[in-house]
């Protein structure tokens, strides 16, 4: 069987979460809804806001920036949640929530349109990577990393 060559160029997603932009591929998006009321959990760091409702799932609920340790940003603007596709492979966790601030915007990128701008110091907790896009300065999560947090809390939680 053959290798399949790497696409050209990849439909991604900057979603706004504070003064950050997440950087995910467009794929990884399931919706973008109005932010409900997260229902709890207990013992819960500041990051995990609850859980939510959403198409017969509990969802996680993340907030980024508090993870992150990153800036609120405009209160004014609409919250709104992002529901992402896991990528852990957890058949008990196929769906993480972040709070957004604003929509999503669509890019089409390539390699040669993402430059790291990491300076090797510490990264922040959540990230796994700085880069500039175009114009904006972008953070790529560490979903995986966050993922695995979130079963251990959730277990414990019950």
């Amino acid at each position: 069987m053959s290798e399949q060559p790497l696409p050209r160029e990849i439909r991604c997603v900057l979603v706004p979460v504070g003064h950050l932009r997440l950087l995910l591929p467009n794929a990884t998006v399931a919706e973008v809804i109005t932010l409900p009321t997260p229902e709890p959990v207990d013992d819960a760091p500041e990051w995990l806001l609850g859980r939510i409702s959403w198409r017969g799932w509990r969802v996680p609920l993340v907030s980024f920036t508090k993870l992150a340790g990153a800036e609120e940003g405009d209160p004014t603007l609409a919250m709104r949640v992002a529901v992402l596709k896991a990528l852990g492979g957890n058949p008990k966790l196929p769906f993480v929530a972040v709070v957004t601030q604003g929509f999503p915007r669509l890019t089409t990128l390539n390699a040669e349109l993402i430059i790291p701008t990491h300076d090797g110091s510490p990264l922040p907790p959540g990230v796994k990577a700085q880069v500039l896009v175009r114009d904006d300065v972008a953070v790529i999560p560490d979903l995986e990393g966050i993922e695995e947090q979130l079963a251990e809390m959730l277990e414990l939680a019950g």
